[in-house]
Order: C-alpha cells, then structure tokens, then sequence
C-alpha cells in the first residue's frame, strides 16, 4: 500500500510517499481502508517533534512513521476478539494511539471507533473525533458567559465558535487577520487579530477562556479573567504549559480565578454528542481543502503554519 513516512523530525520535507507492507489487526483491532483522514495540529508537532511533548512515541526519531489520528474509512478484516465491527462497515475516530492514518490503509483499536452516519460523508466525519472533543469540554459551562477562544479560526476553534453560540454565549475569536471575515461568519460576536492587538487588556474580563495555543504570559491570562473565571488551554509551548500548571493555578486561586489545563477525554463517547449535532444540521464541519497523499507536506503545512480555515483533509484516492 501507499503511505506517507518520516524516519526523522523535522519539515515537511521529512516527508516522502512510499510503499509499505499493509498493516495486520492484533486483537481488538480493526484494518480501515482509508478514506479521508483530517489535518491536527498535533500532526504537524508530530513532525516537527516540537513541543517535546510531541516525542513521547520517540526521543530521538518517530517511532510511528506514519501520522494522522482523525479517520474515516471502511472496515477491510477485524481482529480477534472484535465484536462491534465487521468488514464492510463505515467508521470513523480518534486513532490517536496507533496512528497511521496518512495512508491506503491503517488500523485502529475497536476502542476508538464509532459508525459512520450515513448523512455525514467521509471528509466530515473524519473533522470531528479530535478537534470535537477539545471543543465539546473546552467549551463546556459556555451558556449566556463571555468567551473567548484563542486560536478560534482552525479545526477546533471553529467547531468551539458554534458550540459556544448555541447556548447564547457572547464568543470573541481571536486569530491571524486572514481569518477574521471567517470566524465572523460562523458566529464570532467579536474577532480579534492577535498580531494587531493584546487581547488581554482593555476589554470587558470574560468568564471563559479556551487558549488552544498558549503562548502569553499567565498573568495576562489572569488578567483577561473576570472574578470566579475559568482558563483552560489545550496546546501551546512546553513552558507556557508548565506555567499554567504551576505559577497560573496558584495565582488564579489567589484571585478567586482557575487557570488550568484541558484534559481532554478522547473516545467515541466524547465526540459522537457533536457528530449528532452535526448530522441535525445545527453545526456544521467546516473543510478548508482536501488533499492526496502526495500533497500531504503541503496540507501539513497549511495547518501549522496558521493558515487553514476549519480543517485539512487528506483524501488517500
């Protein structure tokens, strides 16, 4: 089969097409043909090995030489032990822990997998399992409060935007100026173009915060927080995170505020609430562009450089 592999870190130039072995389910594993698997950020930190947090498969070289986690594809053979699944069926998940996903072929734990919706193609239902469970809990406790999501013009923040409005929360978006127009079309009441403005001074504090790449200081966070306000951010550089766990918590207890990390809960469980949502046609998953295996340097790169309006989707066919 074809696959896109890296046996360093590094750029997208790390990258090459190759012809692989298909892999072969172990117990309660199943083999998806491919169908679309979507662009995360935590795809291109992968690469990159950067965060450091992004080598925990492999300190000095990827130990998965294949990336992409969001997958939806077609069950090809089960391994022993499935139950849920035969050959034949539409899934999609998070394959987080195995990967693989930037390929023809790709197999994934039962575990991680949920049926496809018929209303829902490929593509879509590939956007969802990640980048929506960061923005089901990140966004959770939104209704009628002030929020505002940093990073809101990518996979995740613009599921976050819709969730947010839906129970009458007022969202400010913040991202690069490329995006604005777009995040005000999925429902932003206020967007913000961090390059141009500090959105941690001269506004009205907001309730919630959802930092999905963190990089000021805990103190601006702080200060951005109204009394008995909640800060959660979900990626960012290792130090801005062990500030936020360490120096931020103590400062936001003493200020009667909660600055943290979101833990993300990954399964079906944590995702389908927004598949369903979704498929009634009261979100809707926002696909910036689709693209072949041999155009993955360039998808990857289009998310991790900021650029992507919504998500990336790699189409193997």
């Amino acid at each position: 089969m074809r696959a896109v592999v890296y046996d360093r870190y590094g750029g997208p130039e790390a990258l090459r097409v190759a012809t692989v072995p298909t892999p072969v389910p172990a117990d309660g594993q199943v083999l998806l043909k491919v169908a679309a698997t979507s662009v995360n950020l935590s795809d291109w930190e992968g690469l990159r090995g950067s965060p450091f947090y992004a080598r925990a498969g492999g300190l000095r070289a990827p130990r998965r030489r294949t990336l992409g986690s969001d997958i939806a594809g077609t069950v090809e053979a089960v391994g022993a032990g499935v139950t849920r699944f035969a050959p034949g069926d539409a899934v999609y998940g998070d394959n987080l822990a195995l990967m693989g996903g930037f390929a023809e072929y790709a197999v994934a734990h039962e575990s991680a997998l949920a049926p496809k919706p018929a209303a829902l193609t490929f593509a879509q239902a590939s956007c969802i399992p990640q980048a929506g469970a960061i923005a089901l809990q990140g966004t959770s406790g939104a209704a009628g409060r002030r929020i505002l999501i940093n990073g809101a013009g990518g996979g995740s923040g613009s599921f976050a935007i819709q969730l947010a409005k839906r129970p009458g929360a007022h969202v400010t978006a913040v991202d690069n100026a490329l995006k604005l127009e777009y995040m005000r079309s999925i429902g932003a009441d206020d967007v913000v173009d961090y390059r141009r403005e500090d959105f941690t001074r001269g506004r009205e504090p907001y309730d919630l915060i959802l930092d999905l790449v963190a990089h000021r200081s805990v103190f601006a966070y702080r200060r951005a927080l109204a009394p008995g306000g909640r800060y959660r951010c979900v990626g960012g550089s290792v130090r801005s995170l062990l500030r936020v766990v360490t120096v931020g918590a103590a400062a936001g207890l003493l200020t009667g505020r909660s600055l943290g990390l979101l833990i993300v809960k990954e399964g079906p469980a944590h995702f389908e609430p927004l598949t369903e949502l979704c498929v009634a046609g009261a979100v809707t998953v926002q696909i910036d562009r689709t693209v072949g295996l041999d155009e993955v340097p360039d998808g990857l790169t289009h998310v991790g450089e900021g650029r992507a309006l919504g998500k990336v989707v790699v189409v193997p066919d």
